[in-house]
């Protein structure tokens, strides 16, 4: 018979959240990224490899980290024909990243290869793409009894590892309904992730996708991020936009006009120089731009923020400087 076992809050040491990039991928957590099918998702997620496997600043940041070992599964795409290529355009330094050979037996997230692979590679993020090609046999994705202890486990391999594990996932056809009830599976799925990504296309532009951050356990919810896939420019990042995960499935667009519109005046009021912000601020009210939408094209443009005596002033960046990112 087990005996009981009581733990006191006073005893417990607190500790930081640590991120790969906040506040949309932390470390030792899971996160989701979840999408339809040819929303980009898969392209989202080798992007933000490669950067990491490089030491590059993840999108809207300054900070640049140590390049780091990722382990990437897929059972999906083809390895030689599909993954290593779009990891060559995407810049990634493929000798990081890594994958646990399938090919006498498939992988599952109750495989005890998962904590091997993260403890032999010392991996800073493991991919799945997509989940439910590696619940196994038998498992009901569907039913939280047999979801959970799965998920559960996961999570003790992301925390004890400090690894971060994203996985990959596809929605279903629900329409009308609240996004957290579009990942496909059991709603355990996403109680289980301390963050959830939402990939999509964007209505007015089909080759602009828009990334927005569905569910944040650990942080304020991040701006919803842009970004391009161009048949003939490939992919690049396009900045951050203010589109809610409501909007995004609805297929009301990218909410990119009152961002863009934000931007015009930005440009507008501090092409002369210097502007108290509380100036801006009543400017964007006055045109119905939010102070969150605002704080994002400040982001885009790289509006530099400066303090004389007890008032706050804006201007736009030395040339060249425009568009950079915020230590993270």
């Amino acid at each position: 018979m087990n005996k009981l076992k009581l733990l006191t809050m006073s005893d417990i040491p607190a500790e930081e959240v640590r991120w790969l990039w906040y506040p949309y991928l932390p470390r030792g957590k899971i996160t989701i990224i979840q999408g339809d099918p040819g929303e980009g998702k898969t392209t989202f997620v080798l992007a933000l490899a490669a950067l990491l496997t490089r030491g590059l600043p993840m999108p809207g940041c300054t900070e640049s980290r140590p390049p780091m070992n990722i382990i990437y599964q897929t059972a999906e795409d083809g390895l030689a024909d599909t993954v290593k290529p779009r990891l060559t355009a995407l810049g990634a330094d493929c000798s990081k990243v890594l994958v646990i050979d399938e090919s006498e037996r498939e992988l599952t997230l109750s495989d005890r290869r998962l904590a091997q692979a993260i403890q032999e590679t010392d991996a800073g993020l493991f991919v799945l793409d997509p989940i439910q090609a590696y619940l196994g046999d038998g498992v009901d994705m569907h039913r939280a009894n047999e979801v959970r202890p799965i998920f559960k486990r996961l999570g003790q391999l992301a925390e004890q590892t400090g690894c971060a594990i994203v996985l990959v996932g596809h929605m279903n056809k629900m329409q009308g309904v609240k996004s957290a009830y579009r990942g496909l599976g059991s709603i355990d799925f996403r109680a289980a992730a301390r963050s959830v990504l939402l990939v999509g296309r964007s209505k007015d532009d089909p080759e602009t996708r828009v990334v927005v951050h569905d569910k944040s356990s650990l942080a304020p919810e991040g701006a919803s991020i842009l970004f391009s896939l161009h048949s003939d420019t490939g992919f690049s990042w396009s900045g951050f936009c203010d589109t809610t995960a409501s909007e995004l499935l609805s297929g009301s667009g990218p909410g990119v006009t009152k961002t863009e519109q934000a931007e015009r005046l930005l440009l507008e009021l501090l092409k002369g120089g210097e502007v108290a912000s509380e100036e801006l601020l009543k400017q964007s009210s006055a045109l119905g731009i939010s102070e969150r939408t605002l704080k994002i094209a400040k982001q885009n443009r790289g509006v530099i923020s400066l303090r004389r005596g007890d008032r706050w002033y804006a201007k736009l960046p030395d040339t060249g400087q425009e568009g950079k990112g915020v230590t993270c």
